[in-house]
């Protein structure tokens, strides 16, 4: 049984501002109770420095694929490496999926919120939903301001996988756990104005409840605003505790739980 045990399903290490303490934070990590770790490529250069980490960290794991805002950004890989194809860069992640270390494809998805071409987006994201299903792998879906799209094309394909940072409806989250996707929050949801996830959470099973940093953003109350990374999900553990009636330790088992059973993987 996994007793007080943090595993973070969305991370970004590989991000610039763990640049001059990247190595020594991983290192601590354990001994804040930290078992597991997925961190997500948002493109195919930081899904290789996602790897490179894994391959250094056992309980550290990879989720490979571009982000939609990759698209836009003049210094991710698909713009630099690849031109902006991303069909290009997808084929050049492929053969990375056959590495037991990525556990994921994505993080993919549909974002509204930055002027990123919406023909590109949506396509190059049902080629990551294809990839999940041809490869049996979880989907990491990014859904910013687009959650109707997002759905939709979700309740088409049913991928098996986690709808990250989750900031839609209870209503959506009941429909959603019954495709069988889980539901990922972060220290969002321990903010003042948070009711609309503070619904979502007491809605769904905790058995569809997953945990998550996307450090180093988002970091919970009462640390809001500082560089967040995986120890800190104890609050955000202890704010669902509280919505759920139950244990701290209990969210921290069950969430643990639900990630080993939807990734694959032993801790």
């Amino acid at each position: 049984m996994i007793m007080n045990m943090i595993f973070d399903t969305h991370a970004h290490y590989t991000s610039h501002q763990f640049d001059n303490d990247r190595i020594a934070l991983l290192q601590s990590l354990p001994k804040s109770g930290v078992v597991g770790v997925v961190d997500c490529g948002t493109d195919y250069d930081s899904t290789l420095q996602s790897l490179e980490l894994a391959e250094q960290f056992p309980w550290l794991y990879t989720a490979a694929g571009i982000h939609p805002q990759s698209l836009i950004e003049d210094d991710t890989s698909t713009n630099l490496r690849f031109g902006g194809d991303w069909q290009a860069e997808m084929k050049a992640i492929l053969p990375l999926y056959s590495n037991p270390k990525v556990v994921a494809v994505g993080e993919a998805g549909l974002d509204h919120h930055w002027p990123i071409p919406k023909d590109a987006q949506y396509a190059m994201f049902e080629a990551h939903i294809k990839t999940a299903l041809e490869l049996d792998l979880p989907l990491i879906v990014h859904d910013r301001e687009a959650h109707a799209e997002t759905y939709t094309l979700l309740a088409k394909y049913r991928p098996k996988g986690v709808v990250h940072c989750y900031s839609g409806s209870a209503e959506d989250a009941l429909t959603l756990v019954k495709q069988g996707m889980y539901l990922g929050f972060t220290g969002a949801c321990t903010f003042k104005g948070a009711k609309r996830a503070a619904k979502a959470i007491a809605a769904i099973p905790l058995e569809h409840l997953l945990l998550e940093t996307d450090c180093p953003y988002m970091a919970p109350e009462p640390v809001r605003g500082r560089r967040s990374d995986s120890s800190l999900i104890i609050h955000t553990a202890a704010k669902i505790a509280e919505i759920k009636g139950i244990s701290t330790q209990e969210v921290l088992q069950a969430t643990a739980e639900n990630a080993v059973r939807l990734f694959g993987i032993s801790i």
